[in-house]
């Protein structure tokens, strides 16, 4: 997992010609930088500012600084009229993504004051300090001829809440795709036979979000079951019943094996240094690999809770969404289609196995199972619903031709029934109803999979998208 923080390269651009010609210009404008540089700090963020860059000479120095500093992302503030020659080199060096801040030191100029200093050269030079979105078109004209993806914001530099929500939500999208190219993706067992939608292309989710996938045996889950103690057993039942809400039906010894699995995943998640993991295996004629397969829902429901999110089914796609949806605060629970209810205009969503614990309405249950549907073994699964208020879902679509896309949909997580059969299941609103949003979103062609997290951030993966290059997919 990621311990480096995001590493922001910041430049300003201005003109040389300029500083001997209107006095204090060249100040102010490295005035308003130390601005936008104090505003993108924040705990986890390492601001890489280069300066003003006010010549190609300099262009190139900035350029290698930005390299050498490793930065995962630009942020361009255009302070006044600068030529594009002094841009191009340091943008094409870093060979990052750029978002050029195109921000006004004033919503307005002081007209009346402007026209009151009596001295055109003053004048020009008060002119100049408010002219940032002068070179913007030079600057967005020389990228797209290069070749070069750019993103922008613009507004103004103080006093501008819906700019500075902006500039924020591509930071946060800069950090998660920072945090999931250096993620390292669990993978024990094999794919569920037969779903075809769920199947991937592993190189494909290496080379869009720079994961590291890490394959694990389920004979090591086996194995380091037999090294837990009884005392680790003990006491990881003591956290279950802290936890969860421990129904009085579940069996002492389902829940012993269920902590014992726990455990031992904690030292595999540890040794491998994982960030994710998605599961599954069928377990016929190796009794223990069975055991510890049948019950490992608890564990991977604490896992996905404290930010290491846990897919069953071997769901690839779907725990890389999980773990976005994480990374963003949100969580990230593993979900699907259950039902639609008509009378009430809602889509019924759930799964089977992990739940995101942290984003539950309630106490998440524990209930026994007799039968695990579609799979072996029986056991202990939780059942929780996702707290209700604003959702949004996020699928991983592998599309034809071998690209990725992002589908998102924001909608609500209301009360009333649901089903109690110890599985993760809420109900969810969507402002176009039911029958366009289930249309819809399986016009996309995703797996039938999704990871749901609450509060409404498509804004912010459609970012994310844009960083990564790939296609965003919003259903409304």
């Amino acid at each position: 997992m990621k311990n480096s923080p995001l590493r922001i390269g910041l430049f300003g651009i201005g003109l040389d010609t300029y500083w001997p010609q209107f006095e204090g210009l060249k100040e102010r404008l490295e005035a308003y930088l130390t601005s936008v540089a104090g505003k993108l700090a924040r705990p986890g963020v390492e601001i890489v500012n280069v300066g003003l860059v006010d010549s190609p000479e300099r262009a190139y120095q900035a350029g290698r600084e930005m390299r050498r500093a490793d930065v995962d992302v630009i942020f361009l503030h255009v302070t006044t009229y600068a030529l594009s020659s002094t841009v191009l080199p340091v943008v094409r060096r870093a060979k990052v993504p750029v978002i050029v801040l195109n921000l006004a030191p004033e919503a307005a100029i002081d007209y009346a004051h402007f026209n009151s200093l009596g001295d055109r050269t003053k004048m020009t030079g008060e002119w100049l300090a408010h002219c940032s979105a002068c070179p913007v078109p030079e600057i967005a004209n020389v990228f797209q001829r290069a070749g070069i993806p750019f993103h922008q914001v613009t507004g103004v530099l103080d006093d501008d809440p819906v700019c500075w929500d902006e500039i924020d939500a591509w930071v946060e999208a800069a950090r998660v795709a920072a945090v999931m190219a250096e993620n390292r993706l669990g993978l024990m067992g094999h794919y569920y036979s037969g779903m075809l939608d769920i199947y991937t292309d592993m190189t494909l989710q290496c080379a869009v979000f720079g994961t590291h996938v890490e394959l694990l045996e389920v004979d090591e889950l086996g194995a380091r079951r037999r090294d837990v103690t009884q005392s680790e057993v003990v006491a990881r039942v003591e956290e279950f019943h802290e936890v969860f809400d421990v129904q009085s039906d579940c069996s002492a010894e389902d829940l012993s094996e269920a902590a014992r699995t726990a455990v031992a995943l904690d030292a595999i998640v540890d040794d491998y240094r994982l960030g994710s993991m998605a599961y599954y295996y069928k377990g016929t004629g190796v009794s223990e690999n069975e055991t510890a397969l049948a019950s490992i829902i608890l564990g991977t429901s604490q896992l996905t809770g404290r930010g290491i999110p846990v897919a069953g089914e071997y769901e690839v796609k779907n725990v890389q969404a999980m773990k976005i949806m994480d990374l963003f605060g949100v969580g990230g629970s593993f979900t699907e289609y259950y039902a639609m209810d008509f009378n009430d205009d809602v889509v019924l969503m759930g799964h089977d196995g992990p739940g995101h614990i942290a984003i539950a309405e309630g106490k998440t249950k524990v209930r026994p199972l007799n039968v695990y549907h579609g799979k072996v073994g029986r056991g202990v699964s939780v059942e929780m619903a996702v707290k209700h208020g604003p959702v949004t879902l996020l699928s991983i679509v592998e599309q034809p031709g071998g690209t990725l896309a992002l589908l998102v949909a924001e909608g609500e997580s209301v009360a009333g029934p649901i089903l109690e059969i110890g599985n993760t299941n809420s109900r969810y609103r969507f402002d176009c109803g039911v029958r366009e949003f289930v249309n819809r979103w399986n016009a996309a062609g995703p797996a039938h999979h999704c990871a749901v997290g609450v509060g409404h951030i498509a804004d912010k993966i459609d970012k994310l998208g844009k960083l990564l290059e790939i296609e965003v997919i919003t259903v409304v």
